[in-house]
């Protein structure tokens, strides 16, 4: 049973505004350090410096949108299928009744923009089934409907 394009589900925007957001905060504040420790010393090499950071800084920009982009989920009759990877495509499918508890979870920063991490417990030990970057509603949605159809398959039904 192959699955649809249109049934693949991504992440809310605001993580890859997030993402940004942790990429560009540090890289500007090394930028501003080094440009003043440029200007008051006179040297040349805080500069170069400083461009290197600014071109660190783009690369890892484009490497997030990449990331961001490689993120998707998708419920099916019987699993769920979580996809993520930039230079690895990894594709895990989840078996509802597989699973012993789903975690939702915010940080500070996914708490300031209205987002959460699902995360998908099982028996294996090298389960790494986490969806994150989720609305708190569709988080919520998704761990109750995930919860309801573990119990439903693990009951047989």
């Amino acid at each position: 049973m192959g699955v649809e394009p249109e049934e693949w589900r991504a992440p809310a925007r605001q993580l890859l505004t997030l993402r940004r957001l942790e990429v560009a905060a540090p890289a500007l504040l090394v930028v501003a350090v080094l440009v003043i420790a440029g200007a008051l010393s006179g040297s040349g090499v805080a500069y170069v410096f400083a461009g290197a950071a600014v071109v660190v800084a783009a690369l890892l920009w484009r490497f997030v949108d990449r990331r961001y982009g490689s993120w998707g989920y998708a419920e099916r009759e019987d699993d769920l299928l979580v996809r993520r990877g930039v230079m690895f495509a990894r594709l895990s499918v989840v078996p509802y009744g597989r699973m012993q508890f789903i975690d939702v979870t915010a940080g500070p920063l996914e708490r300031a923009f209205g987002l959460a991490t699902v995360r998908l417990h099982t028996a294996a030990a090298a389960t790494d089934a986490r969806i994150p970057g989720l609305e708190r509603e569709e988080a919520a949605r998704l761990r109750d409907r995930l919860a309801e159809l573990g119990e439903a398959q693990a009951a047989g039904l």
